[in-house]
């Protein structure tokens, strides 16, 4: 591990300061579950470490019926998944936030860092492989193994999004509040995520020098029913091979709006625009809900290895719809 300085900052004015500062390679640090793995597996080598977790303010969570919830961005996910007034009226962020890792990595992995987690993949993770999101030229999944790889919106990286929280949040229209020493500014999450399309070499929107301070999330509107659902290989400790996030606005048996966000089959959280369109407007029978998660995956486009992604996507998205909706079947 190459030697680095390590700073606590004072305030996030502070923070985003020193981070700023064009002469060194400086990163953030807040729960350091992926940052510090990254780190020690020499995959990156900043020279210094801006400690978040000394600023005061940014580990609460507040609520209000006019503004809806509001999450500092050092709120560690134990705390999201174990919140009464989030496992009331956000329940699958709740979900989410339960289905991550084991115990320890949830208290110590926080919602801001994991919105902003680098790609599980073996190929960017290998220090032997130099990829694209290293800034190479070459995806080794194209040719390679890529049963983990995604379905939807590849190319020219393969990689997908492995945050479990981002799906929930955008399927709740959650936004996020970002910093820099010049401005601070509101996001969609609709809108913070980049494909490989766009940049191979990042995730999200943040530039050097900027961080995320806080989540919002809309106060719950009418009858809405909501959850996430995963399937994953391992029963602790793994990431989801598909995962969905659904967000219904119910009258009786008639969906008004739907909100669905697919995580695992894309390089970003995948919001199923073919399959909201699908749900909305209608009164939702199996009929239905399996029209939905037909459309979701009309559009894959599998590599070699993860054709099985297909099946599977449209089997956890219609669990999800039945389980929020209520429908026994």
């Amino acid at each position: 591990m190459k030697a680095f300085t390590y700073y606590n900052a004072k305030n996030v004015q502070d923070a985003v300061a020193a981070l700023g500062d064009s002469g060194r390679d400086s990163r953030p640090l807040a729960g350091g579950t992926d940052l510090l793995g990254e780190i020690k597996n020499r995959y990156i080598a900043p020279d210094r470490l801006v400690n978040l977790k000394s600023i005061k303010g940014l580990d609460r969570i507040t609520y209000s019926s006019s503004d809806g919830l509001t999450l500092g961005s050092l709120v560690t996910l134990a705390e999201i998944a174990r919140n009464k007034r989030i496992l009331s009226l956000y329940p699958a962020l709740a979900e989410a936030a339960e289905s991550v890792g084991v115990p320890q990595l949830r208290n110590m992995g926080t919602i801001g860092g994991n919105l902003c987690q680098r790609p599980r993949c073996w190929y960017y993770r290998g220090e032997e492989y130099p990829c694209l999101r290293k800034g190479g030229n070459k995806c080794y999944a194209v040719s390679g193994r890529s049963k983990y790889h995604c379905i939807i919106d590849g190319g020219p990286c393969f990689i997908v999004h492995p945050s479990d929280i981002a799906p929930a949040l955008m399927a709740y229209t959650a936004g996020v509040t970002v910093a820099s020493a010049k401005s601070v500014r509101k996001v969609g999450l609709d809108d913070f995520f980049i494909l490989p399309v766009n940049d191979a070499t990042r995730e999200n929107i943040l530039e050097p020098g900027e961080i995320i301070t806080e989540i919002t999330v809309p106060p719950p509107a009418g009858n809405r029913k909501s959850c996430y659902l995963k399937f994953k290989e391992r029963e602790s400790r793994d990431f989801a091979l598909v995962g969905a996030a659904v967000v219904l606005e119910m009258g009786g048996s008639l969906c008004r709006r739907a909100s669905i966000v697919l995580s695992g089959v894309s390089p970003a959280p995948h919001r199923s625009s073919a399959a909201e369109k699908a749900l909305s407007g209608q009164r939702l029978n199996l009929a239905v809900v399996e029209k939905a998660a037909e459309a979701a995956v009309a559009d894959a486009e599998p590599l070699e290895e993860n054709g099985y992604k297909i099946t599977l996507t449209k089997t956890i998205l219609k669990r999800a719809i039945l389980r929020a909706a209520g429908i026994k079947v």
